[in-house]
């Protein structure tokens, strides 16, 4: 029993920063996602369109461009005025994705009330139609709205779970640091004593 309450009690020693860090992480993690706002998300999709036949490969390609495009002041003009945001500000609440694949650009929006997210998604995704298609002579290709920006069912954030176990993932990391620290600061410790203690016997010599 005594050696089992003296590793007890080393481990303890030892181990108490990430017994500490861990819960405290996972709790603000939780209180986290009790107190922020809840974002939503939602998505339109636009399609580039080759003007020529066997053109396909180059619709891909301009549609890559153009998905690089859309958080762009340029695109996000017209867009704008219509969502009454600042252009810097919609440039936060929106961004464009592509395949490699297929000429498809898929125009994410968010904002704090479902309808937010859909009038950011639309209105970017109008903007960028009519900028891509004031050059289709040019460009060769198209911008044709594939689907319109449905109203999300739930926020897409806060989400207790994941940030709870974000919390519990800096409380590991916070953890690990201390006890870093602490493993580094205790030799230096240890190395001054036997020093100490040969200058209290060299003095105790010469006196």
């Amino acid at each position: 029993m005594p050696e089992l309450r003296r590793r007890a009690r080393a481990l303890a020693r030892r181990w108490w920063p990430m017994a500490v860090a861990v819960p405290l992480g996972a709790a603000v993690g939780a209180g986290y996602a009790v107190v922020s706002h809840p974002s939503y998300a939602s998505s339109a999709y636009v399609v580039v369109v080759p003007q020529a036949q066997g053109e396909n490969a180059n619709a891909v390609n301009f549609a890559q461009a153009y998905g690089r495009l859309t958080g762009q002041p340029q695109v996000l003009l017209g867009a704008a005025a219509e969502t009454h945001h600042s252009v810097t500000a919609l440039a936060a609440l929106v961004r464009g994705t592509t395949s490699p694949d297929a000429p498809v650009i898929e125009i994410t929006g968010t904002g704090r009330r479902p309808e937010d997210a859909v009038q950011n998604a639309g209105a970017v995704a109008r903007s960028l139609i009519a900028f891509g298609n004031a050059g289709s002579r040019e460009t060769g290709v198209k911008l044709v709205q594939l689907a319109a920006a449905a109203e999300p069912d739930a926020p897409t954030s806060p989400s207790a779970t994941l940030d709870t176990a974000v919390g519990g993932a800096a409380g590991v990391l916070l953890g690990t640091l201390v006890m870093l620290t602490r493993r580094r600061t205790v030799p230096a410790v240890g190395a001054v004593l036997p020093v100490q203690a040969e200058t209290s016997r060299s003095e105790g010599v010469y006196r």
